[in-house]
């Protein structure tokens, strides 16, 4: 179910919903191809362990929200876009930066500044921040992830109920000069790194949906906490898991597994995006391209179609239910 829960039991990564990455989008720009649009999508609104609504304080401003990028082809960011919360009174602000460097480490601080106090948007008003050729949104949104995971988690029976419809989540949308990217053929992926201990503890990562439910245990925190450029480790735990589900061979698993790591999603800004080959788009249906792996093709997805709420302007996703 897309990134959404990928703790213990459906628990939150270190107990806290605002640490949660659930999805990641990369687009060209509508209108304007010299700029893509990255989403990322953090913090549901409700929780299955414990069950009910999560807290209102969008983000947690002892953490760090990044968008990592890789522009060689190692699975390793060169670049990184850092955003880093305060708190304002009732309210939030945002401070973004670019860091360079191929290094995984943060103290809250690296990086060059782009924007700084961005307020976040905490009901439906979209505040929009500019700063040069950057624009930044972050705030509640309505979630555009479809997916009926009852359904998924019930041998695959769907109900044809979309969960995610009347639910809500925190976006950071951030719009970027492609000539920033460092690259033409990119690999991308977010994380979020959470510093309430005192020091900076990458918290929970990812780029194509569903990956979580392939892992349980020790295997899964190593995984949340770990880097791309080092998945092949989880091939054969992937492999496993599709032997099992799909009822692959075991060859056959291997390399099934195979296309789902390294966690990452490859973007080429010059070419329209479609998930899972080119970026994501809001309406790709990804738990589709999901149930088709892990199904081995028995089944081909849910059935649900895109969320009508989308924006056709920034910043794309659309305004939370009932704020």
């Amino acid at each position: 179910m897309s990134h959404h829960y990928p703790g213990p039991d459906y628990a939150f990564p270190h107990g806290d919903a605002r640490l949660n990455f659930t999805d990641l989008y990369a687009f060209p720009k509508p209108g304007d191809g010299s700029k893509s649009i990255l989403i990322m999508n953090v913090h549901p609104s409700f929780g299955f362990n414990p069950e009910g609504r999560t807290t209102t304080e969008p983000f947690a401003t002892t953490a760090l929200y990044e968008w990592m990028i890789d522009t060689d082809g190692d699975n390793v960011a060169e670049v990184a876009y850092s955003v880093h919360f305060a708190a304002s009174g009732a309210d939030q602000t945002a401070t973004l930066r670019r860091v360079n460097g191929k290094r995984s480490e943060r103290t809250g601080d690296d990086g060059n500044v782009i924007l700084e106090k961005a307020p976040v948007s905490m009901g439906r008003e979209s505040k929009v921040t500019n700063a040069g050729d950057y624009r930044l949104f972050a705030g509640w949104r309505s979630d555009p992830f479809f997916f009926d995971p009852l359904g998924a988690l019930n041998n695959l029976q769907f109900t044809g109920k979309d969960f995610f419809l009347d639910k809500n989540i925190c976006s950071i949308v951030l719009e970027v000069p492609n000539s920033e990217l460092g690259s033409t053929n990119l690999n991308l992926w977010a994380r979020t790194v959470d510093g309430a201990s005192g020091s900076w503890v990458q918290a929970d990562r990812g780029a194509r949906s569903s990956q979580e439910p392939f892992l349980a245990g020790d295997e899964k925190v190593a995984y949340l906490s770990g880097e791309p450029a080092n998945d092949v480790r989880f091939v054969a735990v992937f492999a496993h898991a599709l032997e099992h589900t799909g009822g692959y061979t075991p060859e056959e698993a291997t390399r099934a597994a195979a296309t789902l790591l390294p966690d990452v999603l490859p973007y080429q800004p010059s070419r329209a995006a479609s998930y899972p080959s080119n970026g994501r788009m809001l309406t790709d249906d990804a738990g589709a391209h999901f149930i088709t792996v892990l199904s081995n093709g028995k089944a081909t997805g849910d059935g649900l179609q895109p969320h009508t709420d989308l924006l056709a302007d920034f910043p794309y996703v659309g305004p939370p239910h009932n704020m």
